[in-house]
């Protein structure tokens, strides 16, 4: 029996024998719930955040209809599987970063996607997915904690994909995807030494980064973190006017569809990496806590996943994608708070997006394959 039919047999059977729908699909229960109640609630945000425009809200609805099928298929498979095909997964994903800078289609500036004919998508995105696994992959070939060389071996395989997208350039997806590798040798167990080396190698790096990495847009971002008065017609306005949004929604908000800001159009990218604002000018602050309980909601269930897992590969990998998944919504938190520089990180399940979207869904299906793993095994 294949990885995948391992579902045929439940479908015909399964419910004969108690078992639920979501059981015999191999759904989490309480991570696909707080994961629909953030799919309704993105959506009735989005179409005030687009200017009431339907055909936004149906190629959105149309993205998480397919992010919701990758999600599904991804539960289907069993977790020894993806360990198998991880090297495959990572080698096609860097032949693809390979590709971009040469075959790649451009757009503001920067060219990360790769077009198909009716398919546009960002390789990029999808080693988010690949690169924890490739990872875990890699150190379950040793024993744990990883000494030196394994260790080696792992920040080779995470700095390889990083510094592609470094060039597009896309600077924010590369420490994403970099943080989503660095995770898992972080949980492999590595000694305390070692983090507290690289630490000091991170912050001795600074210097050089700004002066021979950093292009400069990106210093002007820093810039305009540490003073966004300096240029508030130019670099500043971004978070000045999503800091005015923020601020004027108060305890309660505006009301739906009442947002000045995005609707007289002061907030700029008001439906993907700004979005949170008017969340917060038209729901308030106290739609801004239950969004974070939602979030919460999901990390809590990702890592009691992990701490649950039945291999150290799932729980690798599941602490990774959790982690990772918490560093998506602080990022973006933090940049429309004017706490972090403003790196182009979306809001997950409630910015606009295809491709991000998709390989969101796709890591809450291997999550959820982790979680049957354990549910098969219990039972």
């Amino acid at each position: 029996m294949s990885d995948y039919d391992r579902i045929a047999p439940e479908v015909s059977h399964g419910l004969s024998r108690g078992r639920t729908v979501l059981q015999v699909l191999h759904l989490d229960p309480w991570l696909l719930l707080p994961l629909v109640i953030l799919i309704a609630g993105g959506l009735a945000v989005l179409y005030s955040a687009a200017g009431q425009d339907w055909d936004t809200v149906m190629r959105q609805a149309r993205n998480l209809i397919i992010g919701f099928l990758a999600m599904l298929i991804a539960a289907q498979f069993r977790v020894e599987s993806y360990r198998r095909l991880a090297p495959l997964f990572f080698v096609l994903g860097v032949l693809m970063l390979i590709a971009v800078p040469l075959v790649g289609v451009g757009a503001k500036g920067a060219q990360r996607w790769l077009s198909l004919g009716v398919v546009r998508f960002q390789p990029s995105e999808l080693m988010k997915v690949v690169m924890p696994l490739m990872v875990a992959t890699w150190f379950m070939r040793f024993a744990l904690p990883p000494r030196k060389t394994v260790l080696l071996g792992a920040l080779i395989l995470v700095f390889i994909p990083a510094g592609l997208i470094v060039i597009q350039p896309d600077l924010g997806t590369s420490l994403l995807i970099a943080a989503s590798g660095l995770f898992v040798i972080f949980l492999s167990g590595v000694r305390w030494r070692y983090i507290f080396g690289a630490i000091a190698l991170a912050v001795a790096a600074l210097g050089p980064a700004w002066m021979f990495l950093l292009k400069e847009y990106q210093k002007q971002r820093i810039r305009t973190l540490l003073d966004p008065e300096s240029d508030k017609l130019g670099a500043g306005w971004n978070i000045i006017q999503s800091k005015t949004a923020i601020g004027s929604g108060g305890w309660t908000g505006k009301g739906w569809l009442q947002g000045t800001q995005s609707h007289l159009d002061f907030l700029p990218e008001s439906h993907t990496d700004f979005i949170i604002a008017v969340l917060s000018e038209e729901f308030g602050l106290r739609g801004v806590l239950c969004l974070l309980l939602i979030y919460t909601l999901i990390i809590w269930r990702g890592f009691w996943i992990s701490l649950h897992a039945q291999s150290g590969f799932g729980r690798l990998v599941a602490g990774a994608i959790t982690l990772t998944f918490f560093v998506y919504v602080f990022v973006n938190m933090g940049m429309v708070a004017g706490i972090l520089p403003i790196v182009g990180v979306p809001l997950p399940l409630v910015s606009y997006g295809g491709t991000s979207i998709v390989t969101l869904m796709l890591s809450f299906g291997i999550l959820m394959a982790i979680s049957s793993d354990h549910r098969v095994i219990a039972n």
